[in-house]
């Protein structure tokens, strides 16, 4: 059973990764951060470590890729309405985050994405709860007019 995820970042420039992520409402955990690494609280078990490259290259042989340049993955994120995506997403912005692509609103389903000031990327979303309940399938069976 996991107890805990951690999501490992890369990052140029930790003074800024701390001040972009705190500015999103997320705090720091003191214990696990340093000159290498800082340990963002996004929720209770839900963690990023944003880690210097120097760093981040200890935990692993293969190249580290460059976030500006190439996508590996995406950390989503679910928000409980439409308003609480934009919200997020529009602080992440002011931040200093880009928004790589238009939102996607296939009406049971509302997402939105960002890059951090490194490139990594995000998604904000949000899912009507009857559809994440039967799946998106069912759903828009039951409401083809949700698209």
């Amino acid at each position: 059973m996991v107890t805990s995820i951690f999501v490992n970042l890369p990052t140029i420039d930790l003074d800024r990764s701390k001040a972009f992520f705190t500015a999103l409402g997320w705090s720091i955990n003191p214990l696990f951060t340093d000159e290498n690494a800082a340990c963002i609280v996004i929720e209770e078990n839900l963690y990023l470590m944003v880690l210097t490259r120097d760093f981040f290259a200890t935990f692993t042989d293969k190249p580290i890729a460059d976030p500006s340049t190439t996508v590996l993955t995406q950390t989503a994120f679910s928000r409980d309405s439409r308003e609480e995506v934009d919200l997020i997403v529009d602080t992440a912005l002011a931040a200093g985050a880009t928004e790589p692509r238009a939102a996607q609103d296939y009406g049971f389903m509302y997402a939105r994405d960002f890059q951090d000031p490194d490139g990594n990327e995000f998604s904000a979303l949000w899912m009507d709860p009857v559809a994440a309940e039967q799946g998106p399938e069912a759903y828009l069976a039951e409401h083809p007019s949700a698209i």
